[in-house]
């Protein structure tokens, strides 16, 4: 959520299933910024097995409009990559291993992405004391291409797909600098694949911190 040169935004979130991530901002001038992002999950069950890596890096354009200029759309676009295992695991009826699946999969991934946010804020009362609350909504389009997939160490034919990502996200101020993010998202495929299929909704907590932008009102 940049406004203006010299600002950076940055932060950290952490899904309910698990997925870390972190990502940050800078306007290299009055209309342009670039970004990153970086994401990490290591989910181990008694039938699955789950680890990913991701990181991004972008730019795009931004700019300030309203009376106070306190609302803000972005515009970026991107290139990442990242790296998926997967491990599924099949027991009979006396809970013994009878087979283990094994997926290797590395990919590249293109995006767009536009954000609409607003610095105007309104009160949340708790404990006495009023905490701003701001919000906004962000619409992400990836295409992902497999580079290579792996099963059970056997080649297996690439997949890709282009995904819709609507993002929602509420923050509460606690100081001029650092909010507090509750995030929710969805991801819907727009080819039937049999594995780069779309994921579950994402919800999301963490903490964003502004330093150099214009003062929120």
């Amino acid at each position: 959520m940049l406004s203006q040169k010299g600002e950076f935004s940055g932060g950290g979130h952490i899904s309910f299933r698990g997925n870390a991530s972190l990502n940050g901002a800078y306007a290299v001038s009055d209309h342009f910024g670039v970004l990153f992002s970086g994401a990490y999950m290591n989910s181990e069950k008694h039938s699955k097995d789950f680890r990913h890596k991701l990181l991004e890096v972008g730019g795009g354009y931004f700019n300030t409009f309203g009376p106070d200029n306190n609302r803000i759309l972005e515009i970026y676009a991107g290139y990442g990559g990242g790296k998926t295992n997967r491990a599924f695991r099949t027991f009979d009826d006396n809970d013994i291993l009878t087979n283990t699946d094994l997926e290797e999969i590395t990919y590249n991934k293109t995006f767009i992405q536009v954000n609409y946010s607003s610095k105007k804020s309104n009160n949340l009362r708790l404990f006495g004391t009023d905490f701003p609350i701001n919000y906004g909504t962000a619409l992400r389009i990836s295409s992902v291409q497999m580079k290579t997939f792996m099963r059970n160490s056997i080649g297996q034919v690439r997949e890709g797909n282009t995904f819709l990502e609507p993002i929602f996200f509420t923050r509460m101020r606690l100081s001029d600098a650092v909010q507090l993010q509750y995030t929710s998202s969805g991801n819907f495929g727009l080819n039937s694949r049999k594995f780069m299929s779309a994921g579950n909704s994402i919800f999301t907590i963490g903490a964003v911190i502004n330093v150099g932008g214009k003062k929120s009102k």
